[in-house]
């Protein structure tokens, strides 16, 4: 699904909804060719041309990775 009238700029919530325990799909058009893509918590990867944007770019930090008990 192609659409040129949708901006790179990312969709986002206040931040009293955006507080979810959960990933949030959030949606974009794609900054190279324009295609709507969804991604999580406003980090995205364009499966039409190859296109994703850097991982600092997300609306909230990533989780730690958990240790595991060896």
């Amino acid at each position: 699904m192609s659409t040129s009238s949708r901006s790179a700029r990312p969709e986002r919530r206040p931040p009293d909804e955006a507080a979810t325990e959960h990933p949030e799909i959030t949606y974009i058009g794609c900054a190279r060719c324009g295609t709507l893509i969804a991604g999580l918590d406003g980090r995205y990867a364009c499966s039409g041309c190859g296109w994703v944007n850097e991982w600092t770019e997300g609306h909230r930090p990533l989780p730690e990775a958990r240790r595991r008990r060896g």
